[in-house]
């Protein structure tokens, strides 16, 4: 999703787009690609699921959602992907404060901290997963989101039928450091250094592709080495 409401080039939008909705389908078989926009308007930022058709738009959707507030009706477990439960507001919408000191003074009331306790007691349903099967209950387990098995920050959440694993589901967004958000308030050449953050074992995977696409829209002729 891109917001577009700030955007002072406006060749080839449609009157009234406010966001852009992305679908990016790739054919292997066809060695072919095709990218479809969505223009939508502030007072309906809304658009019909694709889950039914393909079903890991899943997760893309509930990105879309959680970054820029668009709904996607239809889609079976639209909820926050990046963002703790509890976040208010949507951070990728231009709108939206880039730096802590924009925001109010943090104070942890009273009532906060029930939401966040609350918010972190485990339900099961929650995940898409039952409590309980015909006979027994079963047995939920955190795998992470800090393990030596799992390379990063990244949990699952296991569901033991004694000592078999039937199902596991990925809760990820614990390594999200906002890098996009973070480039609103950078030039592109000082923006260089955060691509390196984004894998840090391999920073010029990023680095390179960055830097590439810079100097392709800016029409720069880099000169061999």
């Amino acid at each position: 999703g891109v917001d577009e409401r700030l955007r002072t080039k406006r060749q080839g939008l449609p009157s009234g787009a406010d966001f852009t909705v992305f679908y990016h389908l790739l054919s292997i078989e066809r060695n072919s690609d095709v990218m479809i926009k969505v223009a939508l308007s502030e007072s309906d930022l809304s658009v019909p699921t694709v889950t039914g058709i393909w079903p890991n738009a899943s997760w893309y959707e509930r990105e879309v959602w959680d970054m820029f507030g668009i709904d996607f009706p239809g889609h079976p477990h639209l909820t926050r992907i990046m963002m703790p439960p509890t976040w208010e507001g949507h951070p990728l919408r231009k709108d939206y404060p880039a730096r802590a000191t924009e925001f109010d003074p943090f104070s942890l009331t009273l009532a906060k901290q029930q939401l966040e306790e609350e918010a972190a007691r485990f339900r099961p349903e929650d995940w898409g997963m039952k409590r309980s099967g015909t006979n027994e209950d079963y047995m939920f387990l955190n795998l992470g989101p800090n393990h030596p098995s799992a390379h990063g920050a990244f949990r699952i959440i296991l569901q033991l039928d004694g000592e078999e694993i039937v199902d596991c589901v990925p809760d990820v967004g614990y390594h999200h450091r906002g890098a996009e958000k973070m480039a609103e308030r950078q030039s592109w050449h000082s923006f260089i250094p955060y691509t390196d953050r984004i894998d840090y074992l391999g920073g010029v995977m990023n680095n390179l592709p960055y830097v590439l696409s810079v100097e392709k829209l800016a029409g720069i002729k880099v000169p061999d080495r």
